[in-house]
């Protein structure tokens, strides 16, 4: 078939797998054609969690060796080069896929994916990049931890793939592009942000200012760039928030009788929000500024959770996210 686009899985190394990345697999599968799987892994695990005639559209590739969230990165490059996260990005780097998925230890998936693709001219340190929920839409944001600390080029430079990203993706023209920090004006931030922000408005991009972050869900930017360490913290922050609120709903809706009778008829509504809010729906971090499209899914995905991170993956591909960003930056 043309256009065939080829994914490949580790499909060993979330909590939740083999049976999450398998089952969101398939359920792709349903979906569409032009997608072929190659899941790497135990292979007779990933066969009890296939139905019991093996779709042509999967190839399974089996090895034993599974990377922990324990593992160091540098452990992991020396030692465990038959992984399943390993075989995973070597099958992009050797052009035999077109993108790779795993929910595994995010510091070993960095670490492979650097050593094997490279970094793309121009970008010294690849960046994690997911869409978070706002408002009315969705913005981009990054780094969500690749990088703990990053001198002012470095967040010019995700700036600038991000806003890539943006236009692409969303199809906006002149994406807006803000830096995260303590403070609306200027004078604000320390000297790493104050400099990045020189840089950004001296550049061509769309640069708004600064945005606290209660205005990352006020459809302010449709890019946000912070640092690794603060990125991660503020997105897992948001996802723990959104729990709580839920949490708390359901037992608001359960404490008395009045109260569940008005969560019956209040269920589409209710539906409809936790939907919204859901952040399984934006699962799939990409990591940007490799020679590659490898996509970090969150390492306790079930299959709903993954079956998205694959959706990023096919974005990334289709939009041919790599070859514009060279031609970028």
């Amino acid at each position: 078939m043309d256009n065939l686009i080829t994914l490949a899985l580790d499909v060993m190394s979330g909590e939740k797998d083999p049976h999450a990345s398998v089952a969101a697999s398939i359920d792709l599968l349903t979906e569409r054609e032009d997608i072929h799987f190659h899941l790497i892994g135990n292979q007779e695990k990933i066969k009890h969690c296939l139905p019991n005639k093996i779709d042509d559209k999967i190839t399974i590739h089996h090895t034993d060796e599974v990377i922990t969230m324990n593992d160091s990165p540098m452990d992991v490059l020396r030692r465990k080069k038959n992984s399943s996260m390993r075989l995973a990005v070597e099958m992009v780097a050797n052009n035999h896929a077109d993108a790779c998925v795993s929910s595994g230890n995010t510091g070993a998936l960095l670490a492979i994916s650097k050593y094997l693709l490279k970094t793309i001219p121009n970008i010294s340190r690849p960046a994690i990049v997911k869409s978070i929920p706002t408002i009315k839409s969705f913005t981009y944001m990054l780094d969500l931890g690749a990088n703990s600390n990053c001198s002012a080029e470095q967040l010019m430079q995700f700036a600038t793939m991000g806003s890539v990203i943006a236009q692409e993706i969303k199809g906006i023209n002149k994406p807006k592009v803000a830096l995260l920090n303590i403070g609306h004006e200027r004078v604000k931030g320390h000297e790493v942000i104050q400099d990045a922000a020189s840089l950004l408005e001296e550049s061509t991009l769309n640069y708004i200012g600064f945005i606290e972050g209660n205005n990352i869900v006020e459809d302010i930017a449709d890019v946000v760039v912070t640092d690794g360490f603060t990125g991660n913290i503020a997105v897992k922050t948001m996802e723990g928030s959104i729990n709580m609120f839920s949490a708390f709903m359901h037992e608001s809706f359960q404490s008395n009788s009045y109260n569940k009778l008005a969560s019956i008829i209040s269920k589409p509504a209710i539906n409809k929000f936790k939907s919204r809010i859901d952040p399984r729906r934006f699962n799939g971090g990409l990591l940007i500024g490799l020679n590659g499209v490898v996509v970090k899914s969150h390492g306790a995905s079930d299959s709903f959770g993954f079956y998205h991170a694959l959706h990023t993956a096919i974005d990334e591909v289709e939009k041919n996210i790599v070859p514009k960003l060279i031609s970028v930056v």
